[in-house]
């Protein structure tokens, strides 16, 4: 995820860094994000066997506003969230967990808040004994529910305009009838920085989400009038996505697009 939002890894200098040039550097000597310049912090919310509970993400979220709350201007502006939540719907109603709440909260406080849609858009269990119907509706998983945060769901990396959604991308809408998602973003066979200076290539909403990050980034950085008006930098987002002709359960307002983003302002 941060090497798709902030990736600057040129051939030449990994070279003088004394490790092997990966193969998907080979040919195009770099591999850049989508806003190389931009500084991130890194929050993690997962131990080192990949698990995570709900305390943890809470923790990690309010401190982001403890952070921009203890100085005297705004120190985080955005928030990429790359994962998803299992919630029980007998205890909360959708959007309203407490992820999702402090998700909204932060949004309020002034950071733009953007969260993958999901992985569960297909049954493969049950296409392995149908033909047809393994493609699963109102599948969004938190904190992709949550109202206030940029919800992104992923399509073809070169194509969307023939191959559409992903196959693997969560659709809406919302269990309570929200529209969802917001976007979608590039989320099949992504390249990027692994850990131990290597690289590695992808698929996932997790992927799609850090594309429309970066492009809020950018977004911010040319119009720094935007800062602290979440809402706007979303609604900017969503007119100016590029229609791909499907359903708007699938895709949103459509495929973000960041030229068109940064010229509708």
């Amino acid at each position: 995820m941060a090497g798709i939002l902030g990736a600057g890894w040129h051939g030449q200098r990994y070279l003088e860094r004394g490790l092997p040039l990966p193969a998907e550097l080979a040919d195009s000597t770099d591999l850049l994000g989508v806003c190389p310049a931009i500084e991130l912090l890194d929050l993690r919310v997962f131990d080192t066997d990949g698990n995570a509970d709900e305390f943890t993400i809470l923790a990690a979220l309010q401190y982001v506003r403890y952070l921009n709350g203890s100085r005297d201007r705004q120190f985080v502006h955005g928030v990429n969230i790359s994962l998803s939540l299992h919630h029980s719907v007998r205890s909360y109603g959708c959007g309203s967990t407490p992820v999702c709440l402090e998700c909204n909260r932060l949004v309020g406080s002034g950071v733009v808040v953007v969260a993958a849609a999901g992985n569960f858009g297909f049954d493969d269990a049950y296409a392995r004994t149908s033909l047809g119907g393994a493609y699963r509706g109102q599948s969004l998983t938190d904190p992709g529910n949550a109202q206030a945060v940029i919800t992104v769901g992923a399509t073809h990396r070169a194509d969307p305009h023939v191959y559409g959604v992903s196959y693997f991308s969560s659709r809406g809408p919302t269990g309570d009838g929200r529209a969802k998602p917001d976007l979608v973003a590039p989320g099949e066979k992504i390249t990027s920085t692994a850990p131990d200076g290597t690289t590695a290539t992808m698929d996932g909403t997790s992927m799609a989400a850090p594309h429309v990050s970066g492009v809020a980034a950018l977004l911010l950085a040319r119009h720094p009038e935007l800062m602290g008006h979440p809402d706007r930098v979303k609604d900017i987002l969503r007119r100016s996505a590029t229609d791909l002709g499907r359903e708007p359960s699938f895709q949103g307002c459509g495929l973000v697009d960041a030229l068109r983003a940064l010229q509708a302002v």
